[in-house]
């Protein structure tokens, strides 16, 4: 199966983003994925969106234009590394690799003019306002604050696939696709770096067809899906169907994607989709936690 961990989940909502709250999180995450490993084939890959976004305002304090899409990379060795080294230590001899991957997406995708990806941290909406007029960002509100966005295309197809199924085959527990990968558009046949931000879910579902993995876990820091989430009235959804959760509307930014990534993986296989908390995962899989999406 993939485990798609998000990059809420690896830096939660408000938390100082420093070293100690990275790895205390990284920590928690390989015990959750350990979990779950210990009795399947595991895939894993995760979000950056605070990550990238702390990245971009590093590398600007610096008086480096960095592009999106090193960014991107960097964020995957920023996470991927100690994610790697903490799998390792929870799994004693068992093989274990980040992988860099490149995603390929469409020049032409409509959504480079339409930024609605969530990166870095909350702001207050007044001075996620004065922040954006000052670095001409687009804003968006995200939960309970405001955040920089940016575009999110949708990914087309990983240009390590091959590796990534070698790898698999031979029993490599992989990390890879970090961050919903590296954005790429082909140019007459070579690739080039785009400023963008793939979402995670979507390239979590690519990657789990890729892989022809049975189940695809989406894992973040809600403990399920909610109709009529943010009000009184709402309730958690403990199992679901694709036609069920497509008839309902979802935020763009947050469960929207995940919501969609389910529908498609389980339209396209049959197989299993499950949406929670990161630290429910084993109880998420095995349907007492968390939603479950079927066909």
């Amino acid at each position: 199966m993939v485990v798609a961990l998000g990059g809420n989940a690896l830096l939660r909502r408000g938390e100082r983003p420093d070293a100690a709250a990275r790895a205390r999180a990284l920590a928690d995450a390989a015990r959750a994925v350990a979990a779950v490993a210990r009795a399947h084939e595991v895939v894993v890959t995760h979000g950056n969106g605070p990550q990238v976004g702390l990245l971009a305002l590093q590398a600007e304090a610096a008086g480096q234009a960095t592009p999106l899409d090193v960014l991107d990379a960097e964020s995957e060795g920023l996470i991927g590394y100690p994610l790697e080294r903490e799998l390792r230590a929870a799994l004693p001899g068992r093989e274990v690799a980040a992988l860099l991957t490149q995603v390929l997406v469409d020049a032409a995708d409509p959504a480079f003019a339409a930024p609605t990806k969530p990166i870095g941290p909350l702001y207050g909406e007044a001075e996620a306002r004065r922040v954006a007029a000052a670095r001409g960002w687009a804003v968006a509100a995200d939960g309970p604050g405001w955040r920089r966005v940016v575009p999110s295309p949708e990914p087309r197809a990983l240009v390590e696939a091959h590796a990534i199924r070698l790898l698999v085959d031979a029993g490599v527990l992989l990390v890879c696709a970090g961050g919903g990968g590296i954005p790429v558009v082909d140019r007459d046949g070579a690739l080039a770096g785009v400023e963008a931000v793939v979402d995670k879910d979507l390239a979590a579902e690519l990657l789990a067809r890729t892989v022809d993995a049975d189940a695809l876990l989406l894992l973040t820091d809600v403990a399920a899906v909610e109709r009529d989430f943010g009000t009184p009235a709402a309730e958690p959804i403990r199992e679901a169907t694709v036609a069920g959760l497509r008839a309902a509307a979802w935020a763009p930014g947050s469960m929207g994607p995940k919501v969609e990534a389910a529908c498609r993986f389980v339209e396209a296989t049959g197989g299993l989709a499950a949406i929670g908390a990161l630290e429910d995962a084993p109880a998420v899989l095995a349907g007492e936690r968390g939603t479950r999406v079927r066909a």
